[in-house]
């Protein structure tokens, strides 16, 4: 079962979807049937909603399904409920923000692409510090609050059963100067650090790559249960888009190949990373 409680309502919605599907109802005949309203059990699917466990009951009763199963679902039901360990800082996680750290840390793979930026993952205290400083309009103990959860959030590289994670990096993020030279100097150190982690490589999207997939940047996850579909995430200022269909998966694929395709190999991806830190050093 997966271990986060976003990953444990995002399964049990999908479990639940798919019961409706098999037994050919919509969400309004459901509805009328446990004298509810269609749009409840549309939340329950969607995600949106929190699940009872005699919610969990009723339904089960109603689909027919196995003791089992039925107990299955009422412990991802009363497992959703609690809490992310980054959900204690506050308001300096956005809401939206907390469902992906929640899918995050139980993902397998990660692919990601950043074309303005370093990524989170890979980010020193200062740098991502500065980044939440600028039009944030943040204060500083929420400021404090951000910076410490991506930090945290970087432990998943280095732990036991570390998901298989794989960077694309614009050059112009390498030469994007956040804070100040000095800054740059330390942050590209601590990215040549952690492209020798097993579980991770990265490569540099340098600006001679010619013709390449022209996409803002995106994160893919996957995950260890095929029941739990890859999802493709996208950010903002002030919200966020998850997509899941298989066509946007398969799309998103089709870029993140062609951009590593195009993108410098690892090995010279790290060469181009120190030319820019010996230039920072002048």
């Amino acid at each position: 079962m997966a271990g986060s409680p976003t990953a444990r309502r995002r399964r049990l919605s999908i479990e639940l979807k798919k019961l409706r599907e098999r037994s050919a109802f919509t969400c309004a005949q459901v509805g009328e049937a446990l004298d509810w309203s269609g749009s409840k059990v549309n939340r329950m699917e969607t995600g949106s909603g929190r699940v009872q466990p005699s919610d969990i009951d009723a339904l089960c009763r109603f689909y027919g399904t196995s003791d089992e199963l039925r107990e299955f679902l009422k412990a991802l039901a009363r497992q959703a409920k609690t809490r992310g360990w980054w959900q204690v800082h506050g308001a300096g996680v956005p809401e939206w923000f907390n469902i992906y750290i929640g899918l995050e840390q139980d993902a397998s793979t990660l692919r990601q692409y950043q074309c303005e930026l370093l990524p989170g993952l890979m980010q020193i205290t200062p740098y991502t510090a500065e980044l939440h400083k600028t039009g944030a309009h943040m204060s500083a103990e929420d400021i404090d609050r951000a910076v410490r959860v991506r930090m945290e959030r970087q432990a998943m590289l280095t732990q036991p059963g570390a998901p298989d994670a794989w960077f694309i990096v614009n050059e112009g993020a390498l030469r994007n100067v956040i804070g100040d030279r000095a800054l740059m100097r330390e942050q590209l150190e601590r990215i040549l650090d952690v492209m020798e982690l097993p579980s991770v490589t990265l490569q540099v999207l340098a600006f001679d790559s010619g013709t390449y997939p022209v996409t803002g940047s995106f994160t893919m996850l996957g995950f260890p249960d095929q029941a739990d579909p890859d999802i493709v995430y996208r950010d903002g200022i002030t919200d966020a888009v998850y997509l899941e269909g298989e066509h946007h998966v398969r799309e998103y694929t089709r870029a993140f190949d062609g951009l590593r395709a195009a993108a410098l190999s690892p090995q010279r991806s790290g060469q181009l990373i120190k030319s820019v830190l010996k230039e920072y050093a002048r």
